[in-house]
């Protein structure tokens, strides 16, 4: 009895020990965005016992939201399940998003976007080595990860495919990939979408994965007229031009919620699936 108590005991308490997730949050002035970046850095369990380990790094947009998809309890529930491995996961805080976030090719045909550079400036010159000077995050492509919500996934997606140097895997929670360099165009309402245009006129990045998500309740908008809504369309093309230019299948995953909405509460419930798909066992 009581070495069964012991036992029960102690694997409790290694239970625990191997799915803590510790919240750190830093601030780091960004002299290009003319502003402090708050950042909520989820540490993995400690394993003092190998002391040179370092872990792959998973960035998010919209850090603000990471408490909304229940990032830390999340990643709590991986572990303890052995799902995936120790990551280190850094939610960027949002400031303007209409104007941090976008396309770095171009703004939007209003503007919009207009500091994209100066974000990518921030994320790939700055963040990323001070992640990598102060945590015990690997420095290699294949180990690190970009990951975003609505329009902070277009972001997302636009940084990975213009630093693969930097990024291996790419996730876009309800995308907001309909950003245009032109207005509206009833006569061709699928031209000048700006990620499209990007990828078909660009070659194949190696070694690049994208993960896509979309609701079928993300929205009601069907542009074309063609019985789906326009947040599945711009996804599925942008897929077939990823396909196009040399991705296979199984560089791609897509996922599809029936029921699913615009909302924080919609990306925390397939969230596990975006860490299974990058990194689990």
């Amino acid at each position: 009895m009581a070495n069964n108590y012991f036992q029960i005991k102690f694997g409790n308490f290694f239970s625990f020990f191997r799915s803590s997730v510790e919240l750190q949050v830093h601030e780091l002035y960004s002299e290009t965005l003319q502003r402090q970046v708050k950042l909520s850095i989820f540490l993995p369990p400690a394993r003092p016992w190998r002391f040179w380990e370092r872990f792959p790094l998973v960035l998010f947009n919209d850090g603000q939201d990471m408490p909304s998809v229940r990032m830390q309890s999340q990643l709590r529930q991986l572990y303890r399940a052995g799902r995936i491995p120790p990551l280190i996961v850094v939610g960027i805080h949002a400031g303007d998003r209409m104007q941090e976030y976008g396309t770095l090719r171009t703004a939007d045909y209003k503007n919009r976007g207009s500091k994209a550079k100066a974000y990518a400036d921030f994320v790939i010159g700055q963040l990323l080595p001070w992640l990598h000077q102060n945590f015990r995050s690997r420095t290699e492509a294949a180990d690190t990860s970009i990951a975003g919500f609505s329009l902070g996934g277009l972001s997302a997606f636009d940084l990975a495919w213009h630093y693969p140097q930097h990024f291996a895997k790419v996730g876009v929670f309800s995308g907001a990939l309909w950003w245009r360099s032109e207005p509206f165009q009833e006569n061709d309402p699928d031209a000048d979408r700006i990620v499209h245009d990007e990828v078909a006129q660009s070659t194949k990045r190696p070694g690049l994965r994208f993960w896509f998500q979309t609701g079928t309740l993300d929205e009601e908008s069907d542009r074309n007229n063609n019985g789906i809504i326009d947040a599945i369309d711009d996804t599925l093309d942008l897929i077939r031009l990823l396909k196009g230019v040399g991705y296979e299948d199984k560089a791609i995953r897509y996922v599809e919620i029936e029921g699913g909405h615009h909302h924080t509460d919609t990306w925390a419930d397939i969230l596990p699936d975006f860490f299974e798909w990058g990194y689990g066992k």
